[in-house]
């Protein structure tokens, strides 16, 4: 099993972000990825970047990515429930890869 660290936000840091984690979380989980995540408001990404080091940002807000090494994805699909799998394949792919 592969284990990555992800940093999630949305635009207040609270409920959003954590709705989605938990989701991600256990998409992943079944496709054979454990995770750690954590939760920030889109402002705080360039310092959360720094400090947790995640290996991919999944946000429900626009965001860029800090360091071009860290992979940013879109995750309206998480609370939409719309293309939510074919994005945790894409995601679990790339981390995996």
């Amino acid at each position: 099993m592969v284990s990555k660290k992800i940093l999630v936000c949305c635009g207040t840091g609270i409920a959003t972000s954590v709705q989605v984690a938990n989701k991600l979380q256990k998409l992943l989980k079944d496709r054979g990825v454990t995770t750690t995540m954590k939760e920030c408001k889109a402002v705080e990404v360039p310092a959360q970047t720094a400090a947790f080091k995640p290996d991919a940002i999944v946000s429900t807000t626009v965001v860029k990515s800090p360091s071009a090494d860290v992979k940013v994805y879109r995750g309206v699909a998480f609370l939409t429930g719309v293309g939510a799998d074919k994005l945790a394949d894409q995601i679990a792919e790339d981390l995996k890869g």
